[in-house]
């Protein structure tokens, strides 16, 4: 079945060439650093330390914390981040800096990982959420390196697919090392794959253990003091999807006509779509600034449309409600939980499935608005603006949810440290 696998990966390679070029025209990132996704990368990482693989942003978000901690336990080691994508790659740079090495993780070929793995030499290989790559996994079992899957969680429509291929799923999931599961449901789904229990540790979610750096709320103090004028209230429309902005700035043109200071922050989820929205924002008259202007919001600025990377947290800060999106379309929703470490209020639309577990605690605590459209994400929150006990309350429910459910990150590093210390001797 590997065999299969990796016969039919070659042949695909054209095809990834011109999906890589086709993207490139919306954002040319896509068409930079072709060597990389080949594990030439020899002049830009350091060797033996912790290797941590990222797909795209919103695992990069879920694995600062971790990776500023083990930052802080092992400041000798190097940590090499990986992603997929240029959004993953662009945050972790501006959110860790030097702090880290970078690069994408190669294409799951045998020579391309022996390539990639001979130059990295990582003393653990630490996958967030659950990206199985067969060829990998099988090199790393091989050189006895250790791999853990962190955070991880398994649909029950990943694992129906997974189980089409029974007996080389299973193969795959017992090189693993460890498997650190979200929830005893994601866990079991594992072990019905094949995982044994010796590797599987239930661990909670990394996602509750977001964490509100002092500098951040130093930096968000010194924006709000510039940004706000009259002390205006600020709402954020975050992460959104193709077909949400327009019920958003459908709803921020009825709020506008009850409450003429209110700001909006639209942060659309993917760069390449900053230049759409700003079109789309200006097709409703509104007045907008763009953030990467540097630009401080005028009295008769409406919106500000987020177009940086690695801000999103900052924008959280200042602002005094939160709509968190990929909601009212159906991609799942993004992370309720960054809002929820802020204290503010969190709308989301009815498509949460990506976010299943976190939204039932949120719901069960009365710290989630669910909206559907435009009038009832109007009606929320001109509720929330009019009556600031509901607000405030709203808030702290939700603060309470995040810290009652902290924990996966002191526990994931316990299971992580006998890995280093071994590879100390």
């Amino acid at each position: 079945m590997l065999t299969i696998y990796t016969a039919l990966l070659y042949f695909l390679q054209p095809l990834i060439w011109i999906r890589l070029w086709l993207r490139g025209r919306k954002s040319s990132s896509y068409r930079q650093r072709w060597g990389e996704r080949y594990g030439f990368c020899t002049e830009k990482v350091k060797t033996k330390g912790i290797l941590l693989h990222a797909v795209s942003v919103g695992e990069t978000l879920t694995a600062i914390p971790l990776i500023r901690e083990l930052n802080h336990r092992y400041p000798a080691l190097p940590i090499v981040i990986t992603t997929m994508t240029p959004t993953g790659s662009d945050l972790a740079i501006s959110l860790l800096g030097e702090t880290v090495s970078h690069v994408y993780l190669p294409y799951d070929l045998p020579g391309v990982m022996s390539r990639f793995f001979n130059v990295t030499c990582p003393k653990v290989v630490i996958v967030m959420e659950t990206e199985l790559w067969p060829n990998m996994i099988t090199l790393l079992y091989t050189r006895r390196i250790p791999l853990i899957i962190a955070n991880a969680r398994l649909s029950e429509r990943s694992a129906r697919l997974y189980k089409k291929f029974d007996t080389f799923t299973k193969c795959l999931l017992q090189r693993i090392t460890l498997v650190a599961a979200q929830s005893i449901e994601d866990g079991e789904r594992f072990i019905e794959l094949g995982l044994k229990r010796s590797q599987l540790v239930v661990t909670g979610s990394l996602k509750f253990d977001v964490s509100v750096m002092p500098e951040l709320i130093a930096k968000a103090m010194q924006l709000r003091s510039q940004w706000i004028l009259n002390n205006r209230s600020i709402w954020i429309a975050a992460s959104t999807h193709k077909g949400e902005e327009k019920i958003i700035l459908n709803a921020h043109c009825k709020l506008l006509k009850r409450f003429p200071d209110l700001l909006l922050i639209l942060v659309p989820r993917h760069p390449e779509r900053f230049s759409s929205v700003s079109c789309l924002t200006k097709q409703h008259n509104l007045h907008y600034i763009l953030r990467s202007n540097g630009q401080i919001p005028s009295e008769h600025t409406q919106v500000v449309i987020g177009d940086t990377m690695g801000e999103l947290m900052l924008f959280y800060a200042i602002s005094d409600i939160a709509f968190v999106g990929g909601s009212l379309v159906k991609h799942g929703g993004h992370n309720p939980l960054e809002p929820a470490a802020h204290t503010i209020p969190v709308l989301m639309g009815p498509y949460t499935f990506n976010f299943k577990e976190v939204c039932k605690l949120l719901q069960q605590g009365s710290a989630l608005i669910t909206v559907t459209d435009a009038e009832s994400l109007n009606h929320q929150i001109t509720v929330l603006l009019t009556d600031a006990s509901y607000r405030l309350n709203s808030g702290l429910y939700a603060w309470n949810v995040l810290h009652k459910n902290k924990g996966a990150l002191r526990h994931l590093l316990n299971l992580i440290d006998p890995y280093l210390v071994q590879g100390d001797h």
